[in-house]
């Protein structure tokens, strides 16, 4: 049953509160537009403007001012949760904050979280589902660990349907940063061969439309891998992406030079390697990539 289907009449037309509405939530926005009543959180006042021009009503707040979020509490039948934690500890409490606002009154039915693959830590390139037990190594991922278990506790608690999805690498041409052509022009490296990992990828197109088939299909308290069907490494990966842009492809360097060369951030992406099976995310959210592999994404 979706989520208008178990409405009352006055709320045939739900309300959906978009926390981080950045460049997926926007995607999400045109493809629910008119559909939703739509309210977005932001703590610019200078994007409110950009807001409404969307057709979303901008609500002024800070996920770290947790005063300034007391009015979401009921405003909303659902809250897409796209907001990153800090950049430190190992506790979100932005999420923290965010749940206490809506946990005032009981409205919130459904929440989608974004999450990301990497609370699975190195799985030494395995294929696996979501049944696989998480293995933070990072406080970046530990910050992921703690954001999931509170959202699916609030979900247990309220009463409230809770999908988190998995995140991996997001991509697409017209996204800020999101083409590997800027790190190509750029000329840097990848590990050789030997070293390599196994990534994942979604392009942004097909993340948002994840975003609003959990909306609408999520079973309660579920996890998705919301990622397509390539299964390269990494340096085959930026391989591809140079021939299809007509760029060199970057040069290959040693483990060893790696971590003597790129910051601790940069050698951390480089350290995990998985590769994510999305059959789920097919069979119970029903959802058809318009992008199944980076083949056809870094094309479009």
């Amino acid at each position: 049953m979706t989520l208008q289907a178990s409405l009352p009449t006055r709320f045939k037309r739900p309300t959906l509160l978009i926390v981080g509405c950045g460049d997926v939530g926007m995607r999400v926005v045109r493809l629910l537009r008119g559909r939703w009543r739509l309210l977005a959180l932001t703590s610019s006042p200078q994007r409110a403007p950009v807001l409404r021009e969307a057709g979303v009503v901008p609500l002024i707040g800070n996920l770290d001012q947790p005063a300034t979020l007391a009015r979401l509490a009921g405003m909303a039948d659902a809250v897409l949760h796209l907001a990153p934690p800090l950049g430190q500890g190992e506790s979100d409490t932005r999420t923290r904050h965010l749940l206490q606002a809506l946990a005032r009154k009981g409205r919130v039915r459904r929440i989608v979280y974004a999450s990301t693959s990497g609370v699975y830590g190195d799985a030494q390139g395995a294929r696996f589902d979501e049944t696989r037990a998480v293995n933070p190594t990072t406080d970046r991922a530990r910050r992921r660990v703690d954001a999931e278990a509170r959202v699916r506790w609030y979900g247990r608690a309220l009463g409230a349907s809770v999908s988190v999805l998995r995140i991996p690498g997001i991509y697409a041409g017209d996204r800020p940063g999101g083409h590997p052509r800027e790190r190509l022009a750029r000329g840097t490296p990848v590990l050789a061969a030997g070293d390599d990992v196994f990534t994942n990828h979604i392009h942004a197109d097909d993340l948002a439309r994840a975003c609003v088939a959990a909306l609408h299909r999520g079973l309660p308290q579920r996890v998705f891998h919301t990622s397509d069907d390539t299964e390269l490494t990494m340096g085959d990966y930026f391989d591809l992406a140079a021939d299809l842009c007509g760029l060199p492809r970057p040069p290959r360097i040693t483990r060893q030079k790696a971590s003597e060369q790129m910051s601790a951030v940069q050698q951390s992406f480089m350290s995990e390697s998985r590769r994510l099976d999305n059959t789920r995310l097919k069979r119970e959210l029903r959802l058809k990539l318009s992008y199944p592999t980076v083949n056809e994404g870094l094309l479009a």
